[in-house]
């Protein structure tokens, strides 16, 4: 198995409370986007719900897939203003969260 050693997966699966509006959740959603451009060490956002058959998201219903080149980018991320406004308007509006980096790995058959 080979780590990547070009791209770092910071990912995020949240669950909004439930008394947050789906107007506000999609807000949020193009808030969390629109940090791509202003976040140099960003270089992609995706997001989706959870749809999986199995019934085993523990509640967590969104998930939040960023990339970066290299953990200091994710630690250059963290502390950037940008998002440190995002994440101080974000985190207040869920009930839970867990957030995982990772490299992604190859696997040779």
């Amino acid at each position: 198995m080979e780590e990547s050693t070009h791209v770092v997966k910071h990912i995020l699966l949240a669950k909004f409370k439930d008394e947050i509006p789906q107007q506000r959740i999609e807000q949020l959603i193009r808030g969390y986007a629109a940090l791509v451009p202003l976040v140099p060490s960003m270089k992609g956002f995706h997001w989706g719900r959870d749809v999986s058959i199995e019934n085993l998201h523990r509640g967590f219903t969104h998930v939040f897939e960023s990339t970066f080149e290299s953990t200091e980018g994710i630690a250059e991320y963290v502390s950037h203003p940008a998002h440190v406004e995002f994440a101080n308007e974000f985190l207040p509006t869920l009930e839970k969260f867990v957030v995982v980096d990772y490299k992604p790995a190859t696997v040779n058959l």
